[in-house]
This record gives C-alpha cells, structure tokens and sequence, in this order.
C-alpha cells in the first residue's frame, strides 16, 4: 500500500519569481536546446547539400507539423487532467490515466507511420513540390515517417516528465536528442554524403533516444508518475485531446500557413523565395523557443494550484509570468532585429539571392516578437485551466485565421512586403483578444 500514498510533489510550494524559473528553467532550456539543433538541421542542409534541399524541408514540414500537433494535444491536455488529479490527491488515477495516454499516442504513431509511408509520393505532390523539389522532398519524407512512433513519444514523455515534477529529467531528454542529432547530421551529410537522407535519419534517431530514456524512467518509478495497469477510459482520453486542442490547432494552422508561405513565395520568386521563408520560420521558432518554454513549463504549476484550488498561489505565478513575458518580448525582438545579418548569414552565403530576400524580411517580421509572448501564454494558460476551447481560438487567431486572411490579401497589395506583414499584424491582433480574454475570465479563475 505504501506506492499508492502521495509522494512529495515539487509543484506543491509558494513561488517566487527565482524559483518559478528555476522550475520552468529545463523546459526552457530544452526548448531552446531544441530550437537550436532545429536550426543546426538546416544550415546542414543547406551548407553539405544545397538550398533546393533546404526548400524541401519546408515543403514537408507541415507533416511534420501535423505529427507534433497530434502529440502535443495528448500531452499538453493529458498533463493538464493528470496534474489536476495530483492536485486533487488522486495519485493511483494519475499514474493510470498517464498511461492510457501514452499507449494511445503510440498506437497512433504506428498507424501514422504505416500510412504514411505508402502514401508518401502522393503527400509530396499534394504539398506542391515543383520537378526540381520533388525528389529531396519524397526522399526525406519516406524515411522521417518511419520514426513517427518515437516521435510521438518524445513529445509525450518531454511534457509528462514536467508533470511528474521531475523537469531536469525532461531536459535531458531535449538535449539528448539535439546532441544525437547534431551529431548525426553533421556525420550523415558531411563525412558519409547521404543528402536529405542523411538528414532524414538523423532526425528519426534523435527522436528515438529520448523515446528510449523516457520509457525506462517511467518503467523505473522514479517520479510520482509510473506506468501501470491503465482504466480504459475513452473521456479520458476525449478531455485530453478537447484540453489540448488549441495545440493541435496551432500546428495544424501552422502546417497550412507553412504550405501558404512556400506557394506565394514560389509563386513571386520560385526556389529562393522559398529556401528565405524557411530561414524565417526556422529562425522564429528558435527565438520563440523561451517563450514556449516558459510557457509550458509553469503549465503544470497552473494546473496544480487551480485543481488544489489555491487562488492565491494562482495569482502569484500569473503576476510572475506576465511580468516575465513583457521584458523577454522586448529583448527577443531588439536580438532579432540587431543580429538579422549574422543570423541569416549562416544559413547563406552575403550577397547570394536567397541572403538578399531573407535580410530583407528581418526588417519587418521581428516586430510579431513583441506580441506573441503574451499570446502563446495566455493560450497554454487556459489550456492548463482545462478551458481548451478559449486556448484554441487563440491559437487559431495567431497561427491560422488571422496569418491566412493577411496571406491571401497583403501580398496581392505589397507583394513580397506584404508576406512579411502578416505575422506581426496577426500577432497584434491576437494578443488584443488574450487580454480581453484573460480580463473577461478573472472571476472564473481567480488568476488576477
């Protein structure tokens, strides 16, 4: 009987500003650890194989997308439900409603991972690969799904490790499969010249490592969340995915905004004009990267103190986050304007076709920056109060609705000018309705 008593939890605590990001501080660093093997990824595809490849990976990535959105809606929900159970000191239903998730993201990795695989050409074609695109496109592709049940898992475990109170072991995680990944690249794509196969591969085994770790620490008991003997219960699993909506929404928006970007691009300045879209959106995930940390990893804190239903705790990590969001917003946003040259110069050579468009568009894509902490906050925010339905029309606005009407209407104005509008503008618009939100709701969760 002594595994079912309720093990000491870290989220159990009064926080201060120090030990709030000192707890959210290895899912920050994982996230920019990933943000920056992420990137690592396509300079090293753009530096040992060409920026036509580096294109590719654009045009594929809103598979990819899709596959993290589907993860991310488990975890992301799933941790909400099983935090608030802890909290609620139903830890024996915790530990079984975590499993239940797991087993079910893995199912639906193999599922993935064997349709895709068959349907990988057509997939290719219906992203709109042009002739010159389209081999380094069904070569990536083909290979990458095979890996899409690791894939799932490192989402989950990377998340649900944070629940568990354990975030150091989360981070490790993170790091594990950058490094992996880093390495490989650079030794497939250099040394062994396999191209976007290489590139492919690499990827795959870096999501298997931390899968691999993650399920031994699990197995190993070593947190307040272990697998066991899960209850087969289908609104379990409907609450997680209805929580974790708004996730799902967001790389969903973001896979057809991605495929949006590639087509108007091609269609203003062909292959370049994608390859400079990528080194954009490639760069932006990097610099968000704290953000989303952040975000995710005081999710839990949320989610614990609103099932223990401590109010004033609650109030105390909203202040600390806001006040945190404003200073990092701005210092994103003078980082990435100040440092545009470096940061676009590594992925192509100065004075390069590709260098000239993509400098251009740091003139004016930075300012999104200021907006989107306050924004992807808010969004995760409601998701940890289990109010899915609030976090996934924010992210509709920020990352579908709002980016999609200014895709198809700015860029017939402006052009090319126009295309680097529509993410500041998106974001502004955005983060009006979060603080409309977050102010309409104050009485219902008593976070101000």
């Amino acid at each position: 009987m002594n595994d079912l008593r309720p093990i000491e939890n870290p989220l159990s605590r009064h926080f201060s500003i120090k030990s709030l990001l000192q707890f959210a501080l290895p899912t920050i660093l994982t996230m920019l650890f990933m943000g920056l093997y992420t990137v690592v990824d396509t300079i090293f595809v753009a530096r040992f194989v060409d920026t036509n490849a580096l294109s590719a990976l654009n045009i594929v990535c809103p598979v990819v997308n899709l596959i993290v959105g589907l993860g991310t809606m488990l975890a992301t929900g799933g941790s909400a439900i099983i935090a608030r159970k802890m909290g609620a000191g139903e830890p024996l239903r915790a530990s079984q409603d975590f499993t239940l998730i797991v087993g079910a993201g893995m199912f639906l990795g193999i599922l993935i991972a064997a349709l895709g695989t068959i349907f990988a050409p057509a997939i290719v074609r219906g992203l709109g690969a042009s002739r010159v695109l389209f081999p380094y496109c069904r070569e990536y592709l083909s290979l990458l799904l095979l890996f899409t049940p690791a894939s799932l898992l490192q989402v989950l475990f990377q998340n649900l490790i944070v629940t568990a109170g354990r975030p150091g072991i989360g981070m490790l995680l993170g790091i594990s499969a950058g490094i992996a990944n880093i390495l490989l690249d650079w030794l497939l794509m250099g040394p062994l010249q396999m191209g976007v196969k290489g590139a492919a591969l690499g990827t795959g085994i870096g999501y298997t490592i931390p899968a691999a770790i993650g399920v031994w620490f699990f197995f190993a008991k070593k947190g307040s969340l272990h697998f066991r003997k899960p209850v087969i219960d289908v609104s379990v699993l409907a609450e997680s995915c209805a929580n974790g909506f708004s996730e799902m929404v967001s790389q969903a928006a973001a896979a057809v905004t991605t495929f949006l970007f590639n087509r108007i691009m091609m269609e203003l300045l062909g292959e370049n004009g994608v390859a400079a879209i990528t080194i954009l959106i490639y760069t932006q995930f990097l610099l968000s990267a704290l953000i989303i940390g952040f975000s995710m990893g005081v999710a839990p804190v949320i989610s614990y103190n609103y099932g223990r239903q401590d109010e004033k705790e609650l109030k105390n990590v909203f202040s600390i986050c806001m006040r945190f969001l404003v200073v990092v917003s701005v210092l994103i946003f003078a980082a990435a304007f100040l440092f545009a040259s470096p940061l676009v110069g590594v992925f192509s050579e100065k004075g390069t076709p590709v260098y000239e468009i993509a400098r251009s568009g740091f003139l004016i894509f930075p300012f999104g920056f200021l907006f989107c902490g306050v924004n992807i906050f808010t969004s995760a925010a409601f998701t940890a109060l289990s109010n899915g339905t609030l976090s996934a029309v924010l992210s509709f606005l920020r990352t579908f609705g709002g980016i999609t009407v200014l895709l198809l209407t700015l860029p017939k104005l402006w052009g090319v000018t126009g295309v680097w509008l529509a993410v500041p503008i998106a974001e502004l618009l955005t983060m009006i309705v979060a603080l409309v939100f977050l102010y309409q709701n104050r009485e219902t969760y008593h976070y101000i």
